[in-house]
């Protein structure tokens, strides 16, 4: 069997935290801020923790070697 590999694309998008929970950048901040409101912009700032199924479905299927850790 070949070795399985971390999507290279996950690598940039995606962090896992110690306790194995996976963090991400808001969605919805790549253009247009002209259009989002202020609290938009300040809510969205930094890294979230994602939602437990989702998280799962990260490591799965991206990530299965822990994202270059």
């Amino acid at each position: 069997m070949p070795k399985m590999k971390t999507k290279s694309s996950a690598k940039k998008r995606f962090k896992i935290t110690a306790s194995g929970k996976v963090k991400a950048a808001a969605a919805g901040k790549r253009h247009g801020m002209i259009k989002r409101s202020n609290k938009f912009i300040r809510d969205a700032r930094g890294m979230m923790v994602l939602a437990e199924p989702d998280g799962k479905k990260v490591i799965k299927n991206y990530l299965p070697n822990g994202g270059g850790l």
